[in-house]
């Protein structure tokens, strides 16, 4: 991957967002809501540029606002590969943050836990939520309660984009602040 800087990494993440996960349609998103577009991330995030991408991005968003923080995560499937993005680029850059994942479900047999984390990650542990696509904050607040309730500390939550659809505010009023890699905007001005 060839790039000359954080401009550059957005820029270029901006158009593999564009081409791969953005889409100008009738849907209905996981809230119930109709909406005429659609952006799945995972169609970015899974590519082996946008994985590297994201991760460097999401990497120095998190060093800039949160330097404190010692692990990212959410909730399984959207927030996975930016966990793990994040986590590798990190380690690369000698500055490891490890990763986390909230189930959707309890665990079915074992502990029944609804975390996965490696032991770095003890109670007490500052750590970023991230997110895909915010729409209404709902799956983000799961994310929250769930790393609070494992004894986490959620620092601020990290998004690659925001809908702009009230899910800012559910998430502020909950604590955390957001910060969005793009918003509607770059998308549809």
């Amino acid at each position: 991957m060839t790039t000359d800087g954080p401009g550059a990494d957005r820029s270029r993440l901006l158009d593999l967002l564009t081409r791969l996960s953005f889409e100008r349609r009738k849907v209905t998103l996981s809230s119930g809501r109709e909406s005429d577009f659609y952006i799945d991330c995972k169609r970015t995030a899974l590519t082996a540029e946008g994985h590297g991408l994201i991760g460097r991005l999401l990497f120095a968003a998190i060093r800039a606002e949160c330097p404190q923080v010692e692990g990212v995560g959410g909730l399984t499937l959207g927030a996975d590969p930016l966990a793990s993005a994040v986590s590798l680029t990190s380690w690369l850059a000698g500055q490891p943050l490890h990763a986390f994942i909230v189930r959707k479900e309890a665990k079915g047999h074992g502990t029944g836990q609804w975390l996965e984390r490696p032991p770095a990650l003890a109670a007490g542990a500052k750590v970023a939520v991230l997110e895909d696509v915010v729409t209404t904050g709902a799956s983000t607040v799961k994310a929250i309660d769930r790393a609070t309730e494992a004894g986490l500390e959620v620092a601020r939550v990290f998004a690659l984009v925001d809908r702009q659809e009230g899910g800012r505010e559910v998430i502020e009023a909950k604590g955390p602040r957001l910060t969005a890699l793009f918003t509607r905007k770059d998308f549809i001005p």
